[in-house]
This record gives structure tokens, sequence and C-alpha cells, in this order.
């Protein structure tokens, strides 16, 4: 058995062509554990018929998608315009209790039908773009909604992490504690639903490019909880990439490193092993 055994989650499968296709790339290298997916965005059933003709080993989950791209059905008070808003304005309405809750349910249990249908499979495990499912309204709706869908013990991601954890890495705490303080209360009432959660949570960035190296995965890697999880962001960049997402050369810059020697080599060092959520079955 590995000293360290941990998930290691892809995001944003299903953003754009380039970018699942890329994430494709690592998963088939077999150095990813999970992917979660944008089952909402317009390269979604194309991208899930690439995953499940590839029949691989990793898990795939729902990335429940609230500020980039368009809703799957109408939703005249969160987008009246027909696009989602920011992540800043969707924060600042979650914080001030200003969501339109129904509304979220709606689109998140949208998200999890057009997911299911285009994989033919539940999620393994659900989480959410910039991490709006730890939003308060967002995450009393995305519990909802997978009590409705029969989902109801379905692993979530907690982005958050015990404050001595994040400043032992020393890997963007700043980033990581805002986070924290957005979640406040998430855990709790994750696990009250009836929810598995990863202890331990890491792979913040800034995402400049070509800063993605061996040096900072083991920040990721220090400190681990006890049921640790880390996320990344491997991709290749197209134009449609460009004009939906900052985080471009950044995704490149991941993927070079996911499927390098390097990596390989930081596994070993570390007897680091990467697990799926499957592990989490026998966890109390």
């Amino acid at each position: 058995m590995a000293k360290l055994e941990f998930i290691l989650c892809a995001d944003d499968y299903g953003m754009t062509e380039a970018v699942s296709r890329g994430l494709l790339d690592v998963a088939a290298a077999g150095r990813i554990s999970a992917a979660s997916a944008m089952a909402s965005l317009p390269d979604w059933k194309r991208a899930a018929r690439d995953w499940t003709a590839s029949r691989l080993p990793v898990d795939l989950g729902l990335h429940v998608t609230l500020t980039v791209g368009a809703p799957l059905g109408a939703m005249p008070r969160l987008a009246p315009g027909g696009e989602f808003p920011g992540i800043g304005a969707l924060a600042a309405a979650a914080l001030a209790r200003r969501l339109p809750d129904e509304e979220i349910e709606a689109e998140i249990l949208r998200q999890i039908d057009a997911f299911c249908e285009a994989v033919g499979a539940p999620p393994t495990h659900v989480d959410g773009h910039q991490h709006v499912h730890v939003l308060p309204g967002v995450r009393s709706a995305l519990f909802s909604a997978l009590g409705k869908r029969n989902l109801q013990r379905t692993p979530l991601r907690d982005s958050s992490d015990a404050p001595g954890r994040i400043a032992r890495r020393r890997a963007f705490a700043t980033k990581a504690l805002q986070v924290n303080a957005l979640a406040t209360g998430f855990r709790r009432a994750a696990r009250d639903a009836g929810h598995a959660l990863n202890q331990g949570f890491a792979g913040y960035s800034d995402f400049a490019p070509g800063r993605y190296d061996a040096r900072r995965f083991a920040a990721y890697l220090a400190a681990p909880g006890p049921r640790h999880l880390v996320m990344c962001h491997p991709g290749r960049v197209d134009d449609a990439l460009r004009q939906l997402d900052p985080v471009t050369e950044a995704r490149e810059g991941e993927l070079a490193f996911l499927l390098s020697d390097d990596f390989a080599a930081l596994l070993a060092e570390k007897d680091a092993r990467l697990i799926g959520y499957g592990a989490w079955l026998t966890w109390p």
C-alpha cells in the first residue's frame, strides 16, 4: 500500500473540444483518477461520446456550472439575458441570500439529467465550476436536486481545508482561505444530507503559464488530509476556449507536466498512488 493515496481530479471536461481532448490524453495515460464534466456547455454531448467510447478506468462526475455559458433552461432571475453571471456576482448574491434557489435547483436537475442521458450512468461524484457548489443557496439547491434523482449518497467535493494544512503547503493560501470562508457550513450540511466528502483539498493556482511543475505539485501533496483530493485543469487550447475562459495556456502547462516523467518520478518519490472515488465507499 502506498504511503499516500489521493484522488487527482481534472476539472472542466466538456468545456471545449480542445480542453476535452487534452483531458482524455491524461486520463488515457493513467495520470488522473477522476474528471468532472460541464454538462451544460455546447461541446458536452460530443465529449460524452468520446468518454464512453474510451472505456477508461477513470471516474467521471458532474461539474455543476453556474458562471460560464448559458443555462439549459430559462432562468429569468439568475440569467435574464440568457448567460450565467460571473463568479463575483454569484458569490455576492449568495452571501446576501439573494439567490433564486428554485431556479438554481431546476438548473442543477437539468445538468444532472444531461449528464446521465449522455453518459448512460449517474455521476461518480459532484463538484462545481469555480466552487459554486459550496455557496449558500447553491448548496441547498444541490442537496435537494441530488435527492430528487436518488443521488443523495453521491460523493461531493469539499473545497475547503484545515487552515493549518493550507499554511503548511504555502501554495496560494489566500485563495484557499477565501474559498474556506465561502464554504463555511458546507461540510456539516453535506454530511447531514448523507454525502461522503474528501478531507483535505489542494490544487489552487494563479494559472500563470509555465509554472506548473514538480515543485508546485509537491506542495499540493504536503500536509495531506486523511482523504486527500487534488484538483487540476489540464487541457489543450482552441479558439472556443479563448472566447469562453481566461485560463488558456496554463492548461497546456498542466497537461505537459502530468504527462511527463517528472510527474511519475514525483509520485514515486512521495510513495503516492492515485485512487478513484470508489475508495470512498469504505470511508466512514
